[in-house]
């Protein structure tokens, strides 16, 4: 008769290890989500997946109209239409990665109550969700690029890190907001501020050249989306604003942010099917 092994799970104490090897184990459950998501996110819609790219041009329409034209906001010899929508894809990814992370365990309890799996999966596979809308918006992007003469140089090498630097920004802020939504629920109101009030933080609708100082302009990548969007615009456009020095700072905050998030996401995850 075979042995019989039996697994006995336990509330957690204080910090704990961030059970890499078991979330690799999980891998599989991982890329399910994931395609749940992105199968689920534009059912019974008129447009489909088309909201990925109607979103950054809406913006980008109503971002040129009021400070391309009206204000005469400068756009680093750019076609401002261009230069604001380049921010905007990988600003739009963030900003549906945070929101779909920060609301993951809310939209997930019943599976948390039910099934023992690393609760790290439900908000990186939120993110993952997205990124389906990223790589349609970004193909358009480099549409436009070309179509206004802007050809790829060496730079454009580069444009994956950019990306990978957006992903684990929208994963740190995911995992801290997840977090701490689940048990104060003021975080579902409270989002769509901070979402707001981030986008007008980063450098999207102007330039980060209007910061003379160069000390500031480094602090400025305590944003990491400055980092982004800076760095985007640099590897695509051949802007001559190098963001060398932002994008360090933007880089060290992002991984600081996702590690430190990712230990307070497991200090309190004891508790998640109880207030679920």
């Amino acid at each position: 008769m075979a042995a019989i092994h039996r697994i006995t799970i336990r509330p957690s104490t204080g910090f704990r290890a961030l059970g890499l090897a078991e979330l690799w184990s999980s891998v599989d459950l991982l890329y399910f989500l994931v395609w749940r998501d992105v199968k689920v996110r534009y059912k019974q819609t008129l447009l489909g997946a088309a909201w990925a790219v109607l979103q950054p041009l809406m913006t980008m329409g109503v971002f040129t109209l009021f400070f391309g034209r009206l204000s005469k906001m400068p756009s680093d010899s750019v076609p401002y239409s261009l230069f604001c929508y380049t921010a905007l894809v990988p600003w739009m990814f963030f900003a549906n990665g945070v929101t779909a992370a920060a609301n993951s365990l809310i939209t997930n309890a019943n599976l948390l109550k039910k099934v023992y799996f690393p609760r790290l999966i439900l908000p990186l596979a939120s993110v993952g969700g997205v990124l389906m809308d990223l790589a349609i918006a970004f193909s358009v992007l480099v549409v436009m690029a070309l179509a206004y003469g802007f050809f790829p140089t060496a730079r454009v090498l580069l444009v994956p890190l950019v990306i990978l630097l957006a992903i684990i920004s929208a994963v740190a802020a995911g995992l801290w907001l997840a977090a701490v939504n689940i048990k104060f629920r003021d975080v579902r109101y409270a989002l769509p501020f901070l979402i707001q009030f981030w986008m007008f933080a980063t450098p999207i609708a102007y330039p980060s050249s209007l910061i003379k100082n160069e000390i500031y302009r480094t602090l400025y990548g305590l944003n990491p989306m400055t980092g982004v969007v800076e760095g985007m615009r640099w590897a695509l456009l051949d802007t001559d604003q190098t963001p060398g020095p932002m994008i360090a700072v933007s880089s060290a905050i992002a991984v600081f942010a996702m590690v430190t998030g990712a230990f307070y996401f497991r200090r309190v995850e004891r508790s998640f099917a109880d207030v679920a």
